[in-house]
């Protein structure tokens, strides 16, 4: 998703049995944050990889790779965001590869920065495009935890890898090349939305692309703060006699903005990219690319070079 702005509540707190908490409480376990009582009141349990990583990997060892969420109150969201990072294991068997998130769900950045003292790490943000979060919110988390030798990746848009993606949820939905009339076809390509005009910029870059691929008219549209809104881009491609148009998911991962856009068209509207291979090969090319990058070096310049070669 190009940069997730806050998602406001819309609906109560989760109860401690629900889905998004007993997940949390999943991932919290396994990177060993579970509170135990001690004389001073709760604490962390320490594990050995919460321990400075210099006695425990060697100087060659690969930095670990931080995958940075923006978070979700939908449950689906954290499992489909565990599932990608599943994929990233498979593809990169050995690399330490652990998840943070900026808000909204656990476990949250800080907390997974904590648990990597002394160790070098490169954070991959799983959104996709420059804006906020990736401008201010990483560089301000990387610059909080000192002990961690960083650097941040670009987002993951725009890139080839996010329109074969985008693609191969279109089929999904129903996108049959065979059966699109040319005149008659297009598709709105639904993204959360960001003030932010890079934000905008990589997002009509995805768009003009994804076009190129499909050869019908694709138009960006957003949930917030930045228009046309989904519905609206609906109604003006119909006016130009566009009927038949499919709305392709910009989220990585299910949430509030995704099934607020996948309703304008409910049965030709596409999934989020998820765990998709081609993101989980996106991932690893961020990954791959920021670990030459000077440390603690802005994710945006590479997204600004990135732009021009994809």
């Amino acid at each position: 998703m190009t940069e997730q702005p806050l998602e406001q509540p819309h609906r109560p707190p989760a109860a401690a049995g629900d889905g998004t908490a007993h997940l949390s409480a999943r991932v919290t376990d396994r990177l060993g944050l579970a509170p135990r009582i001690g004389a001073g009141g709760p604490v962390r349990r320490t594990r050995h990889s919460d321990r400075p990583a210099t006695g425990r990997r060697g100087a060659a060892a690969a930095p670990s790779l931080v995958a940075v969420a923006h978070g979700s109150r939908d449950p689906e969201a954290l499992r489909t965001v565990l599932a990608l990072l599943d994929r990233v294991r498979d593809l990169r068997p050995g690399l330490d590869v652990r998840l943070g998130h900026i808000e909204l769900n656990a476990p949250l950045l800080p907390d997974t920065l904590d648990g990597l003292r002394g160790a070098d790490a490169v954070l991959v943000p799983l959104l996709l495009g420059r804006g906020h979060h990736v401008k201010h919110d990483l560089p301000a988390a990387t610059a909080a935890a000192p002990g961690v030798r960083t650097r941040i990746a670009a987002p993951l848009g725009p890139h080839p890898l996010l329109v074969e993606a985008l693609y191969g949820r279109l089929v999904e939905a129903g996108w049959d090349v065979a059966d699109q009339d040319g005149r008659h076809a297009a598709v709105v390509l639904a993204a959360a939305g960001s003030r932010d005009p890079d934000s905008a910029r990589d997002t009509r870059h995805t768009a003009r692309v994804l076009g190129e691929r499909l050869g019908v008219p694709v138009v960006p549209a957003y949930a917030s703060a930045a228009t046309p809104t989904v519905p609206a881009a609906l109604r003006a491609l119909a006016a130009r006699g566009r009927h038949r148009t499919f709305v392709a998911s910009y989220f990585t991962a299910p949430g509030r903005f995704a099934s607020t856009c996948a309703d304008a068209v409910p049965h030709r509207a596409a999934g989020p990219l998820g765990a998709h291979p081609a993101m989980a090969r996106l991932v690893l090319h961020r990954y791959d690319r920021a670990r030459s990058a000077p440390l603690g070096g802005p994710a945006s310049a590479d997204a600004v070079s990135l732009l021009a070669s994809a």
